[in-house]
């Protein structure tokens, strides 16, 4: 059988995989083994972490919304369910934004809420 020698392919997949492990620590970023390793865990890692991302964003919103929802006399849940049967469709990163840049704003939609589960 004649003998195969690692051609352009090769090197050129080899050469994506350190491109990709440019900045990584130690051998990491110059063995083609272990940075073909760490390549892999690293886009494990940010495959999992888009997803998580999105689920940190919204506990941080709901926090905000709690804490100014307190200093307006409601807790979390009663504010949503006051502004859910006063027909205010608002999502939770606008209310948080609301809450932290327009105080007086957010004051009007709590005492909305607080009218109608009264």
């Amino acid at each position: 059988m004649p003998r195969t020698k690692g051609g352009y392919v090769t090197r050129r997949r080899r050469n994506r995989i350190l491109k990709l492990a440019k900045g990584y620590f130690g051998s990491k970023h110059t063995l083609y083994k272990v940075a073909n390793q760490q390549v892999m865990k690293s886009l494990t890692y940010a495959y999992r972490d888009r997803r998580t991302k999105k689920r940190n964003f919204r506990k941080l919103w709901i926090a905000r919304i709690n804490a100014a929802a307190r200093l307006n006399g409601l807790s979390y849940n009663t504010l949503m369910h006051g502004l859910k049967l006063a027909n205010i469709e608002i999502n939770r990163k606008m209310l948080s934004e609301i809450a932290i840049s327009d105080p007086a704003g957010f004051t009007s939609l709590c005492d909305t809420a607080k009218s109608k589960l009264n």
